[in-house]
């Protein structure tokens, strides 16, 4: 009995250490300065996954609107160019960091959490 328990203990150690290895990395955050000097550079293609209303009231020069909140968020980050590199913000870091994960776990693997908005457009960013 006591075998069988160990052998358990191990398989299970050994799958969840599997599911593990599979899983993503988590999307890399990047200091504002840092992501500000990519956007200025055009290295990067700018996501902001908050909702059209606060999209609406300013956002970072050039950025594209992908509400995270959207029902049919998963559905247009499968329509993105996977050669590409995302840089997603929001209007705290929270979603942005939702999002980036997200995009991650659908095979987007150049994704970068840029933060926030606010913080953005104080190291520099340019907005409209």
């Amino acid at each position: 009995m006591r075998r069988f328990l160990s052998t358990l203990a191990l398989a299970s150690l050994l799958s969840g250490s599997v599911a593990l290895a599979q899983a993503p990395a988590p999307p890399p955050d990047v200091a504002p300065a840092k992501a500000t000097k990519l956007i200025r550079r055009h290295k990067v293609v700018v996501l902001d996954v908050r909702t059209p209303a606060e999209f609406a009231t300013g956002h970072v020069a050039g950025a594209r609107n992908v509400d995270f909140k959207a029902a049919d968020f998963a559905q247009q980050v499968s329509q993105l160019d996977s050669t590409q590199t995302y840089l997603v913000y929001c209007a705290s870091g929270n979603r942005s960091n939702k999002a980036a994960t997200l995009m991650r776990q659908q095979g987007l693997r150049k994704v970068v959490n840029g933060g926030s908005l606010p913080s953005l457009k104080q190291a520099g960013a340019k907005t409209e």
